[in-house]
């Protein structure tokens, strides 16, 4: 499912136009993004929880050639599921 197809369906839950749905959706993602940045946790009661985990510098091999290269520490999003969320799959 694309971001479009989640807008239209919102759009048509809502009763609104696809322009507001859009707006309401691409504000939600920015307050998820803005509070990630500052290494907040976005807990959705029974859908899950969005984290940043913290991965260290390290050292890997590039595929093709086998050569060795240094890769960034870097901080990385996580999502875990909510049990709601695993049952309404399972």
């Amino acid at each position: 499912m694309t971001k479009k197809e989640i807008v239209a369906m919102a759009a048509d839950e809502a009763g609104i136009s696809q322009a507001k749905a859009e707006a309401a959706i691409n504000a939600a993602f920015d307050g998820i993004t803005n509070a990630l940045k500052q290494g907040d946790k976005v807990t959705f009661v029974g859908f899950g929880t969005f984290a940043t985990s913290h991965r260290k510098a390290r050292i890997g091999r590039n595929p093709r050639t086998g050569e060795s290269i240094q890769i960034r520490a870097s901080n990385v999003p996580k999502f875990k599921a909510g049990k709601a969320l695993k049952e309404a799959i399972n």
